[in-house]
């Protein structure tokens, strides 16, 4: 499992300077990056990626509401391989005839972006938490009825405002979550509240543990009181560390069984 950053975080500083904003990333440490919006920033952002050795591989695009084809040719630009619908509005989680076109449309979607060897998923937000179908979250209602082939990036955070453990619903969606967003904070929806890994009420670490098919974890603030680049630098120093010592004792461990 490695880290990443959704480059959404650093929106304001991307609109200053996109080059400078990419190499201060790189200074940071991160070696990969989530963009959204690419298919507007593909260019300049593709640059800016190669020049500072960073790859992205997975962004955020509007599968369900924009052009699919135009996504598509950006994220091969960009050597995106997993494009993940980021958002729809709460409306469209409160009945299952809703959530069962929406899942049929990321579906075709899916098979759309296999022709181009890409693969396709869905991030939440907090609603698709709150609303129930069927005695079960919206959100495992919907990944009932998704291909094989469809992965979720499961936002940690925001499935905490939604009321849910996150570590007990990453257990129940198991192999479906390919992705995860890393954030903490206090688990409100004051997103200026939100805090580097570690700082806040979120189990990080025992989050990252809980999804076992896990990829890539990707660090994200929605927003940020403070400095947001030392933000993102103290998440990475927080979760790189955490990972040090976790191949510590599993040395240790295999040592002591030897």
């Amino acid at each position: 499992m490695s880290y990443s950053l959704q480059l959404y975080t650093l929106r304001d500083a991307i609109a200053e300077d996109l080059p400078g904003t990419i190499r201060r990333v790189a200074d940071i440490g991160y070696t990969q990056v989530e963009p959204y919006n690419f298919v507007a920033l593909a260019p300049e952002l593709g640059a800016a990626l190669k020049e500072n050795g960073i790859t992205a591989p997975s962004g955020h695009a509007p599968l369900l509401s924009q052009d699919q084809d135009e996504i598509f040719a950006a994220a091969k630009e960009l050597g995106i391989t997993t494009v993940i619908d980021p958002f729809l509005p709460a409306e469209h989680w409160q009945d299952a005839e809703d959530i069962q076109s929406t899942a049929a449309t990321l579906n075709a979607a899916a098979k759309k972006g296999a022709e181009c060897g890409i693969r396709v998923g869905y991030h939440n937000h907090a609603w698709e938490l709150e609303s129930t179908i069927e005695g079960q979250t919206a959100l495992e209602y919907f990944e009932t009825l998704l291909d094989p082939e469809v992965v979720l990036e499961v936002d940690t955070y925001w499935v905490a405002v939604g009321g849910q453990d996150p570590v007990e619903l990453l257990t129940r969606l198991g192999d479906r979550v390919r992705l995860i967003h890393i954030k903490d904070g206090p688990a409100t929806t004051d997103t200026k509240a939100q805090q580097p890994a570690g700082k806040g009420t979120i189990p990080v670490l025992d989050v990252i543990a809980a999804a076992t098919s896990l990829e890539v974890g990707v660090v994200e603030f929605d927003d940020y009181s403070g400095d947001v680049f030392e933000g993102i630098a103290e998440s990475l120093r927080f979760l790189t560390a955490a990972a040090s010592v976790q191949a510590a004792e599993g040395t240790a461990s295999g040592e002591a069984r030897a």
